[in-house]
């Protein structure tokens, strides 16, 4: 069994003084140019773009081709878990700014197999997630989509790729994580795979209560992935917990053919994906389920019936938050330069 990180528990120390974290955060967000120079954010930012090269290096190595990601549209991803969009006027219509660009990655994935974006994001967090330490306003985002593809591709290729990458930045910058005190865990293979109700079976054994039908609780989420060595995989959620994008389960009705990654030593969730629903039917009624007009994702119900039937499969994975765990470091805060953290401003 690991231990949580040294950087999760100084975070953790941290925001016991609500108010006196706030005014820190403060401090760091308006004034990022400050620290942005000290060395070990030099470190830090060369680190992450050595990560970004390793992601392109081992995606494009897998027959995956890079697209450009929309910065705008009608509608972006409605599942984001109590955040707001943004919203722009465009040209007399209400556009959104992306706060996920799963959507438009399903139709570039008909159009070339398989696909990635490394796409911004702006999520409009609630103000209390500024005590979390793994939320930004604005962030980016590896997105990719695979044609035909399955459940256990996504997560493969999930595996796959945090193997290359964490192998990349060990052997080009194993000096530079050791003057951070950062030592990268060498990780077994293949990572343990639980289903939802498992995890919950197994959280509730380590003391952490965790109701059954519900995501998992970051503080139940901390203590399973402190729980073990290497990222752990849990996946079947269920249905009410995702957003209408995720395929229900033909053979387990109530459960998504969906997953998450954790990362260990308590950094917590790392990547979501799945398989995506197909039927337009199947999505009308979800997105109706989730409480949203399905006349506002009239494009992409009329894209699904040209393509019919895109089956597809993917995930996204949060680069400041990769970057914080390769780093070890206190919160994605650290992670981002010109950070933007919610209710936490102005900021450059």
């Amino acid at each position: 069994m690991s231990k949580v990180h040294p950087a999760v528990l100084e975070f953790e120390k941290m925001v016991k003084d609500r108010e006196s974290y706030v005014k820190f955060v403060d401090e760091w967000v308006k004034y990022s140019w400050k620290w942005a120079r000290e060395s070990k954010y030099v470190t830090v930012f060369k680190i992450q773009a050595s990560i970004l090269h390793a992601i392109r290096e081992y995606l494009d190595s897998q027959g995956f081709t890079e697209v450009l990601p929309p910065i705008i549209g009608p509608v972006t991803d409605p599942g984001i878990r109590g955040a707001k969009q943004a919203t722009v006027d465009f040209y007399g219509h209400e556009y959104k700014v992306m706060s996920s660009a799963i959507l438009y990655k399903q139709y570039m994935a008909a159009v070339l197999g398989k696909i990635y974006f490394i796409s911004p994001n702006i999520r409009l967090e609630p103000n209390d997630s500024v005590f979390t330490g793994r939320h930004l306003v604005e962030f980016f985002q590896v997105d990719l989509e695979i044609l035909n593809g399955t459940l256990d591709d996504a997560m493969n290729v999930a595996e796959g790729l945090f193997m290359y990458v964490t192998r990349y930045i060990r052997d080009t910058h194993g000096k530079d994580l050791e003057k951070m005190g950062r030592d990268l865990p060498h990780y077994k293979t293949p990572f343990n795979r639980y289903t939802h109700a498992e995890a919950v079976e197994l959280v509730n054994k380590l003391g952490c209560s965790n109701p059954r039908n519900t995501e998992i609780l970051w503080e139940c989420e901390k203590v399973l992935s402190a729980h073990h060595d290497s990222p752990i995989f849990i996946y079947e959620y269920p249905k009410g917990s995702r957003g209408f994008y995720n395929r229900e389960d033909p053979s387990k009705p109530g459960y998504l053919r969906d997953f998450d990654m954790l990362y260990p030593e308590g950094f917590g969730e790392s990547i979501s994906g799945g398989e995506r629903e197909y039927e337009p039917v199947k999505v009308i009624a979800r997105i109706r389920e989730a409480g949203e007009d399905p006349n506002k994702y009239r494009w992409f119900l009329e894209m699904l019936k040209d393509f019919y039937p895109l089956k597809t499969a993917g995930f996204g994975i949060g680069v400041e938050r990769l970057t914080r765990y390769i780093c070890g470091l206190r919160a994605v805060w650290e992670a981002r330069p010109y950070p933007k953290v919610a209710g936490v401003g102005p900021a450059p």
